[in-house]
């Protein structure tokens, strides 16, 4: 069975800048393999530095990698086909000072849109990201949340096969980010992928199906979104029957008791309640937050490697 080609792939991809006065070397990615199927919603997530950014341009053809090789919609990095069918918003969104409905048919022009469909597709993704009734207004006057609703617009404009979105949330209200994290939902349901790198944690952990985080330029943990926040160090045994104090850290909640055990003393624990006469209602590993995942995998606070010149 033939396997079906990756929405974005990085092969053995490395990136250096090198210093033009000295002899300095900074390896923003070292190695970085990543493969991004086809119909998910992926997180990418890495902290300040971690080559994020590096990536994202290597992938978008905006700089060549040192070494490595990569592919989007099964062509190689940088290919203008790939391109039209790409939408991307950047995390500092920059937008010419235009109507911002000209401005929607301009950036749709530029990956061969035209005829009426231009204008009415510049319509339709104004509604998407809840500034239809500011289509007359120049860009350049937005606020800062306006303003990152309409990169988003453009980002949508071409009705891309895959999305590429640094930061999509950034200066949004709540509300916003409601509609944005529907707003990629759909995309997904419509079949369309969705590259997504943010900070806000919280916001990744509710939408993405699978998580890759990025430290120092290599790929340090990468899985399912359930997967990675399912803990294999603790359990929480849920019992009925005892009282609070027979078990040391338990906590009470709607008639239960809930301890949360080592998972090599689970046995003991449930034994015990048994003798004690309880019944146990349910037992589940402890889910972590995201926040904790990436914590825990970043913890190293060493500088970003380098040749060894520096």
């Amino acid at each position: 069975m033939t396997e079906m080609p990756a929405a974005l792939e990085f092969d053995s991809v490395s990136k250096e800048y090198r210093s033009v006065f000295s002899r300095q070397c900074l390896r923003a990615l070292d190695g970085f393999d990543l493969r991004v199927e086809a119909g998910e919603i992926f997180g990418f997530l890495g902290p300040n530095g971690a080559g994020k950014s590096t990536a994202i341009h290597i992938a978008m053809g905006f700089m060549r990698p040192t070494s490595g090789q990569g592919h989007m919609l099964g062509r190689p990095f940088g290919d203008a086909w790939t391109r039209r069918h790409v939408g991307f918003l950047a995390e500092n969104v920059a937008l010419y000072h235009r109507r911002v409905d000209r401005l929607l048919c301009f950036y749709g022009a530029l990956n061969r849109m035209g005829g009426t469909r231009l204008g009415e597709r510049a319509r339709e993704v104004l509604q998407m990201v809840g500034l239809q009734d500011q289509a007359k207004r120049n860009a350049g006057k937005f606020s800062r949340g306006m303003l990152q609703r309409a990169g988003l617009a453009q980002a949508l404009m071409n009705d891309p096969k895959l999305l590429i979105l640094d930061e999509p949330t950034s200066a949004l209200d709540p509300l916003a980010r409601v509609m944005v994290r529907e707003l990629i939902r759909s995309a997904r349901e419509a079949g369309k992928t969705i590259f997504l790198s943010s900070h806000l944690l919280s916001e990744v952990e509710l939408i993405c199906d699978r998580v890759a985080v990025l430290h120092r330029g290599k790929l340090v943990r990468l899985g399912r979104t359930a997967d990675l926040l399912q803990s294999t160090e603790q359990t929480e045994i849920v019992t009925r029957g005892v009282a609070l104090q027979d078990f040391a850290g338990a906590v009470t909640h709607d008639g239960v008791v809930s301890i949360t055990v080592p998972i090599s003393t689970q046995r003991g624990v449930m034994q015990r309640v048994w003798e004690l006469g309880g019944e146990i209602v349910s037992v589940n590993p402890v889910r972590r937050s995201l926040e904790q995942v990436f914590l825990e995998v970043t913890a190293d606070s060493q500088p970003p490697q380098t040749d060894g010149r520096l």
